[in-house]
């Protein structure tokens, strides 16, 4: 069949070359995070020092304080910088969370155990319903953090070319579901831990903030049912609109002299390992459950309550220890770890891989730290919540034309971190004031993280893909696959707003503790 997506002369074609080639020179010019950042922070400093020379200020609704906006270029403001610099970098709530959670899911990914899950869950799938398989592993694969976009989508195609079907199909329909179900899925990681982090930071710019409680799975009841209807929506996707329209591999999809190959083979060794850490993980999390579940257990909440619960605010340390159990037992049966100092060695492989992350959450914190401190958050927040309510965009409109916001501002900054980070101290305390949970407005924002990240030529990812496309498709271009990913856009997006839509019209909750209104 003549693939339509790569043919020159249409003027659909050209259109598409043309917005791509526009959005990749704009999206050139952005500076890196570090640096967009550091600007912004600069800018505040400016921003608040001018309104507080003109005595600007904010009175929250419900309250009777007025509070000055404060500014960082002054002498009060110098002494508060140099004073808790230091205090708002390590005081950071992701901190903290995404260096331990990365510390034990690195040692389940380097003793290779997400890796043979996500093997033996592809390759054991029938034919015909192999890209619905694959797109819901896909949608879980936020867990393997970034390693997902580089093992997934050549597993899925060794799949897909096994069972006689386009691996082409496998390879890219894989790749659009791990970067639009990034931020779903039953699985829980550091990405988690990382908004959770941000938001609590944004929802303290807000008096009524300070003591609204946030936990690691607040969105968790919102992600896993939508990991499911994304995982039938890309398995649609993958088997009526993609793969019907690709032509016939004409390269055989080796790796080049020097590069690895996946394979989608589990050995008898690794069924074993994964069985054995399997049981582990499942004995581990029956202790917890019992302990939970036993009156007068020290893991229940205030007067014996199971939400809040000690088990919940303090879920990143157990979920430290399953990752960190399922990966040692994995490592020691298949002999990937044969000594005690592996473990260790493997936390720090993980960690050292987070080094970027660390230098960035350096700026980013400040910039956070002075939107709390300046309160110029607290008037931002204000004004935009009566702006929305003037021109009566309250409700689920306005968190629809948010994650619309967003959904572009990703096309340039592909740093779910640095996106949330910019949104969060303004949006989450705005619809704070329009009586919405904050664990709502960080639902809404996973929304608009996933969309595009699959067609953005800032994600460097795309280029890997375009590379392992090219190894069945050597002529393929990078409007070529932008082309084929784009399909998946639109039907992704519409799925998880409808999805969110659901939970709003019920008032359903988000996460164990976790609602949408704010009581």
């Amino acid at each position: 069949m003549q693939d339509t997506a790569t043919a020159p002369d249409t003027r659909a074609g050209r259109l598409l070359d043309r917005l791509m080639t526009g959005l990749e020179r704009f999206g050139n010019k952005l500076p890196h995070p570090f640096y967009l950042f550091t600007v912004l922070f600069l800018v505040l400093g400016v921003v608040s020092t001018v309104l507080a020379a003109t005595g600007a200020g904010v009175t929250v609704p419900g309250t009777e304080e007025r509070l000055e906006v404060r500014g960082l270029f002054s002498g009060a403001g110098i002494s508060w910088l140099l004073e808790n610099a230091l205090v708002n970098f390590t005081g950071f709530p992701p901190l903290g969370t995404v260096l331990l959670m990365m510390m034990a899911v690195g040692v389940a990914e380097r003793a290779g155990l997400l890796e043979t899950a996500v093997r033996a869950t592809i390759a054991r799938a029938p034919v015909r319903v192999l890209p619905y398989v694959v797109a819901f592993v896909a949608c879980q694969a936020h867990v393997m953090s970034d390693i997902a976009m580089l093992v997934i989508p050549p597993l899925a195609a060794i799949a897909f070319r096994a069972a006689g079907r386009n691996p082409v199909a496998g390879l890219i329909g894989a790749f659009a579901c791990v970067c639009a179900g990034y931020a779903a899925g039953f699985t829980v990681g550091a990405l988690d831990a990382l908004y959770v982090g941000i938001t609590e930071k944004a929802a303290q710019v807000l008096p009524m903030g300070a003591e609204m409680a946030t936990h690691l799975l607040v969105n968790y009841f919102f992600t896993a049912s939508a990991s499911l209807l994304l995982a039938l929506v890309g398995g649609l996707l993958i088997t009526k609109v993609l793969e019907p329209r690709l032509p016939q591999p004409t390269g055989d999809g080796s790796a080049p002299a020097g590069e690895e190959e996946h394979s989608a083979e589990v050995t008898p060794l690794q069924i074993r390992a994964l069985l054995a850490a399997g049981a582990a993980v499942a004995v581990y999390a029956a202790i917890v459950l019992t302990v939970w579940l036993m009156p007068g257990s020290p893991l229940r909440g205030e007067g014996g309550a199971l939400v809040p619960s000690p088990v919940l605010t303090g879920v990143v340390p157990l979920l430290f220890g399953a990752f960190l159990i399922g990966g040692v037992v994995y490592g020691v049966v298949a002999r990937t770890v044969k000594q005690a100092a592996d473990v260790p060695r493997m936390m720090a492989e993980s960690v050292t891989g987070m080094a970027s992350y660390i230098v960035l959450i350096l700026v980013i914190a400040q910039f956070i730290a002075v939107f709390n401190w300046s309160n110029v958050g607290t008037l931002l927040a204000v004004e935009s919540a009566e702006l929305l309510e003037s021109v009566g965009l309250t409700g689920f409109t306005a968190v629809v034309l948010f994650v619309l916001l967003v959904t572009v501002l990703n096309l340039f900054i592909t740093s779910g971190s640095a996106l949330w980070s910019l949104m969060a101290p303004v949006f989450v305390p705005t619809f704070m004031l329009l009586g919405m949970e904050p664990a709502f407005t960080q639902a809404a924002f996973r929304i608009a993280d996933s969309a595009t990240q699959m067609i953005t030529p800032l994600n460097p990812y795309l280029f890997l893909a375009l590379a392992l496309l090219k190894r069945y498709e050597p002529s393929a271009q990078l409007g070529t696959l932008m082309s084929r990913l784009a399909i998946f856009v639109v039907p992704f997006l519409v799925t998880w707003l409808a999805v969110l839509g659901l939970f709003y019209a019920f008032d359903l909750p988000l996460g164990p503790g976790a609602g949408i209104h704010l009581e």
